[in-house]
């Protein structure tokens, strides 16, 4: 038996439905739906998307998978994936998400992308924030963070917005197409306002 009881129980995520959000900035936050499966195709189409998030080529098919297995991810308390839409039933205009989820050890790594129709308007700050206050506060979550290309400056200022302070540069952390990249490294923890 381990002398460090866990910082979130298990099941404390799996057995809930994924919640919905309505952000300060008119955006919604929705679990993905099959029906979305057309706009994950394109989003790998994107130049930005492609280069900082490395989510390859999709064929409908395949985005339909990955779509149920984001729903799987949950249930197994492993990830959570937000569709960012415009408005409750409007086609996902980007992506939030809470990934390599550790229940036991309090941690998890904030993720995002967004369409060029999504861009500019606030809704990934706002959508960070959100879900940063959901696994912290709801969830019982001790640690998030946030890393990045250091040649992403965008995500940079997304991060720091969203009140993840810059902790450092990890050299050469993620293979990218052009090469290795340095990543920063953004965190925040419970009680960081």
């Amino acid at each position: 038996m381990d002398s460090i009881p866990p910082v979130v129980p298990a099941g404390s995520m799996g057995r809930a439905e994924q919640p919905d959000f309505c952000l300060a900035s008119g955006f919604h936050l929705r679990p993905w739906r099959q029906e979305d499966a057309e706009v994950l195709v394109r989003s790998c189409h994107d130049v930005d998307i492609q280069q900082w998030n490395r989510p390859g080529y999709l064929a409908l098919d395949e985005a339909r998978e990955k779509i149920a297995r984001w729903g799987q991810r949950w249930r197994n308390e492993a990830a959570a994936i937000w569709a960012i839409a415009p408005s409750v039933r409007a086609e996902p205009v980007g992506l939030i998400g809470l990934a390599d989820i550790d229940l036991g050890g309090g941690s998890g790594e904030i993720l995002y992308w967004l369409l060029p129709e999504g861009r500019g308007h606030g809704a990934v700050v706002d959508a960070t924030v959100r879900i940063s206050r959901w696994a912290l506060d709801d969830l019982g979550l001790h640690r998030l963070r946030i890393t990045h290309s250091v040649a992403n400056p965008a995500s940079c200022r997304v991060a720091v917005k969203a009140g993840f302070p810059l902790e450092g540069t990890m050299r050469s952390a993620l293979l990218h197409a052009d090469g290795w990249h340095d990543e920063h490294l953004h965190a925040r923890i419970q009680g960081d306002h």
